[in-house]
């Protein structure tokens, strides 16, 4: 009896107890916690090396990959990624690859005890990280590390920037501006318009020489002579 009591106890406390809270104002919420990396124990501020032909700074020095870029402090781990505002400490989860994980060589390790970039000599410098954090905005701006010898790697070209279309400029005077629609029916109905006009001056140069001649006058009709007329007209002129 004891044990049945106690059972009917424990099931009454699981439906009251999250009645209770809710009625509270209470709110219970069940999720997967996802756990941080281990922190990394430094004995001075860490040197940093900035990766050539990107902007991405790596601390070469501890075992572990650790990035700055952005402003943020990047570390994969376990197959996750975490950033923070310290290189040490108060790491959060980050759902995706960083974008700029993607220019980083997977071999970069390998270049920077070989001093050595893409076969020729790289004579990295090593930064601070209190100068990182206070210039990667401005240096990224700038262009900084193109102009420090292309990231001290000897030989190295920079990447070809896309370049821009240059725009021709048309000087004021050459600019037309657009016709309206009512000049646009003029410039239409000019030529035809010339077309009358010549169709009338021919018409006016046909008209002209039948006004200059007046009223014409009656001719009188050529027939042929009477017979009986000639004859006595002739015979006159004989006997004289």
């Amino acid at each position: 009896m004891n044990k049945m009591l106690f059972g009917k106890i424990i099931l009454a406390l699981v439906f009251v107890l999250p009645a209770s809270a809710t009625a509270m104002g209470g709110r219970v919420d069940v999720g997967v916690s996802i756990p941080l990396p281990p922190a990394i124990v430094f004995h001075a501020p860490p040197e940093m090396v900035v990766i050539p032909e990107t902007y991405v700074y790596v601390v070469p020095d501890v075992d572990v990959d650790i990035f700055f870029y952005g402003g943020w402090w990047w570390r994969p781990w376990d197959g996750r990624w975490y950033r923070s505002q310290n290189y040490s400490s108060g790491w959060t989860y980050y759902q995706n690859v960083p974008s700029f994980y993607r220019e980083v060589p997977s071999g970069w390790r390998n270049d920077y005890r070989q001093r050595r970039w893409s076969g020729h000599p790289w004579n990295y410098q090593r930064i601070p990280q209190q100068q990182v954090q206070r210039n990667w905005s401005g240096w990224e701006k700038n262009k900084h590390w193109e102009k420090q010898n292309t990231w001290g790697v000897q030989g190295l070209k920079p990447r070809p920037q896309p370049q821009a279309k240059p725009q021709v400029r048309v000087p004021a005077r050459h600019q037309q501006s657009k016709p309206q629609p009512r000049e646009v029916q003029q410039k239409r109905s000019q030529p035809q318009q010339r077309e009358k006009q010549q169709i009338r001056e021919v018409q006016l140069q046909r008209q002209q020489p039948q006004t200059q001649r007046g009223p014409q006058q009656s001719r009188p009709q050529q027939g042929k002579p009477e017979k009986g007329r000639n004859d006595k007209q002739d015979k006159k002129q004989h006997d004289q």
